[in-house]
């Protein structure tokens, strides 16, 4: 499959080379949250656990908003935000709401329907 036909799937990012590059930060700071300490302290003072690790604007403003799709676009791995979702007191439909531009009933509605 060419890198062209791989971009080119509608609504979704990637994660290739140079997303894993764009997102280093982003990852190695959600890497961080394995310990119990870490996201303590990033609950405490959230924006500087951010700017400690090197965010970027867009990333630090996604993690703000909490959305997981513009952490997606600005280099986020879905492994590794799972640990900043948790965070955040998202689940995996929560997600796959955000995923899909739906409510989370909505999305588990979906799920419920096509398990029938």
């Amino acid at each position: 499959m060419s890198a062209r036909s791989r971009q080119s799937i509608p609504g979704t990012t990637l994660f290739d080379g140079t997303q894993a590059i764009k997102g280093y930060a982003l990852n190695k700071m959600c890497y961080s949250f394995n310990s119990a300490a870490n996201r303590e302290e990033f609950k405490r003072a959230e924006d500087s656990y951010c700017r400690r690790y090197g965010l970027s604007e867009a990333q630090r403003d996604a993690v703000r908003r909490r959305n997981v799709l513009d952490m997606i676009a600005a280099g986020g791995n879905v492994y590794y935000l799972a640990k900043l979702a948790g965070i955040f007191g998202l689940d995996v439909q929560d997600l796959g709401a955000q995923q899909t531009g739906t409510t989370k009933e909505a999305f588990k509605a979906k799920l419920e329907a096509a398990g029938r």
